[in-house]
């Protein structure tokens, strides 16, 4: 089992403007799907904030099983707040976070936002980083890596390029 951060960034370090859009990512030319579909297919379940999964409900209006991107997949989301599961997701407790990764099989995704990043670094669970650097710099917005009490250090595993992105592909020694 891997636990993976796959995220896009800006080169000045934001993964959304502080209006939370991701307006600036939909306009840099990539090539193909970016690698997504090759990561994708190699993860097994998928653990997301609260805001994150929020923020995805109102892109994909009225969900079918088709429109649901990680049908197949098991998918946690963490809030603080006790939410009903339904047949995408199941709602845990940040605080449950290490229990939830020590009992899944497989690889899992840490999908963020930038908070859940945090949790996930600050509990030293993350095993892979895999950030895409997209020629933008917003200058402001919500910090992929945001303050915390972590420290990891990194081995560069491999760089690709995908038309205007970079993804850089890094081990947590």
């Amino acid at each position: 089992m891997t636990v993976k951060l796959y995220i896009a960034a800006t080169l000045d370090g934001y993964i959304a403007d502080r209006n939370e859009s991701l307006d600036w990512l939909f306009e840099v030319s990539g090539k193909g799907d970016n690698g997504y579909g090759k990561f994708i297919s190699q993860i097994d379940n998928l653990i997301m904030g609260r805001h994150t999964y929020e923020w995805m409900i109102n892109e994909i209006q009225n969900i079918t099983h088709e429109d649901w991107p990680y049908y197949g997949k098991s998918v946690y989301v963490l809030s603080r707040q006790t939410l009903p599961d339904n047949k995408y997701v199941k709602f845990v407790l940040p605080e449950n976070l290490q229990k939830i990764v020590k009992e899944l099989n497989g690889n899992i995704w840490n999908v963020g936002g930038g908070e859940t990043i945090k949790l996930f670094l600050e509990n030293h669970l993350i095993d892979e980083l895999q950030v895409t650097v997209a020629p933008v710099l917003l200058g402001d917005g919500i910090p992929l890596f945001p303050k915390g009490n972590y420290f990891e250090k990194l081995e560069l595993i491999e760089t690709t390029t995908y038309g205007q992105f970079v993804e850089l592909h890094y081990k947590v020694k």
